[in-house]
């Protein structure tokens, strides 16, 4: 059976066009579908986080790991009393400037209320307030809280549409949400709150110099490892097309990175002002109109991956960007898609 659709946008919404599908929503939600739902940062796969056959459900059609926690997604601080301990005034302070937005704070867990599978069985929970207004409106009409990592494959390329959901996921969950795509077009930026200083575990949106900035205090980061991860994005390969995708460190500034590869039809995706090194043969996707333009290029980068995915490139060359605290998360989720595979840049 194919997945249900539902069209709701932001003018809909504003015109309180909404009512009967926010009600089918929520009465599938409650009887523990799953649902994909659009937020600012990528479109999540959305389910009961108390519920445990919905989590279930969403590992399965993700084929997710299972030590692989989910994001909770609330609607208001008030929900956060019913399953997280009592919170510092720092991290109160964190969420009272930066939510709603585009940032995951774990906290430590209280009682039982979220199933163990949501939290993969941790002492913690990662917990957001998204901003997108047809996401929010979906949390406030539900009112539960409700886990939703990423709407797709594991390992593919995040969802910034629900067309890419329904590519992913068709017939493998209950419903979607048609919706404004995706603003930052990144997952969020998480902040590990259960240990002092704190530390972000995955890096977004959010950089570490607006946390500093709030806190007037230094946050740390966490160490790669392999221990089981206390947020998503920080063990396993993520993002990927089915091609080999390389990142050309240092970037683009040759067509000398493109020899050797035969017959192979070479994919290439970098800023506009690159493509000028693009062999004649080769698909080139633009992400952003210059080097430095680190937002628009995040905000296109996973629906440059699933274009990719679905060319005729036998091998794709990624431009590696400048490193620097504005671009840390693009190239968090660059590195993550390569699976580290990497050529220094040349100069000509």
């Amino acid at each position: 059976m194919d997945t249900k659709v539902w069209e709701i946008n932001i003018e809909q919404l504003k015109h309180d066009e909404t009512q009967d599908k926010l009600d089918e929503i929520k009465t599938a939600l409650v009887y523990g579908e799953v649902v994909g739902i659009p937020t600012e940062t990528v479109y999540g796969l959305a389910g009961d986080a108390r519920n445990a056959e919905a989590i279930h459900k969403i590992f399965s059609a993700k084929g997710r790991p299972g030590d692989n926690p989910l994001i909770v997604h609330i609607h208001s601080l008030e929900q956060l009393d019913d399953f997280t301990v009592q919170r510092d005034s720092r991290v109160t302070a964190l969420m009272n400037h930066f939510w709603p937005g585009p940032i995951s704070f774990i906290l430590p867990l209280k009682g039982s209320m979220l199933s163990g599978k949501t939290v993969a069985e941790l002492s913690s929970v990662a917990v957001r307030m998204p901003s997108h207004p047809v996401g929010h409106a979906i949390l406030e009409h539900v009112d539960f809280p409700l886990a939703a990592p990423s709407a797709n494959l594991s390992g593919k390329p995040s969802p910034t549409d629900h067309k890419h959901v329904i590519d992913d996921l068709n017939g493998k969950v209950y419903g979607v949400v048609a919706s404004d795509p995706a603003t930052y077009g990144l997952e969020s930026t998480v902040l590990d709150c259960t240990q002092y200083p704190y530390r972000i575990a995955r890096p977004g949106s959010i950089t570490k110099e607006e946390l500093e900035n709030v806190l007037e205090e230094t946050v740390g980061k966490h160490e790669p490892g392999s221990e089981q991860p206390v947020s998503p994005g920080m063990k396993y390969k993520h993002y990927a097309p089915r091609q080999p995708l390389i990142v050309i460190e240092g970037g683009i500034r040759s067509k000398a990175h493109f020899k050797g590869y035969g017959t192979q039809k070479i994919g290439i995706i970098g800023p506009e002002t690159v493509r000028e090194y693009a062999p004649n043969e080769a698909l080139f996707i633009s992400l952003c109109s210059s080097e430095a333009d680190y937002r628009e290029a995040a905000r296109n980068l996973y629906a440059a991956l699933r274009k990719m995915d679905k060319s005729e490139a036998d091998v794709i060359f990624i431009h590696g960007f400048s490193k620097n605290e504005d671009s840390e998360a693009l190239m968090n989720r660059i590195y993550k898609a390569t699976g580290d595979k990497i050529i220094k840049g040349e100069q000509e």
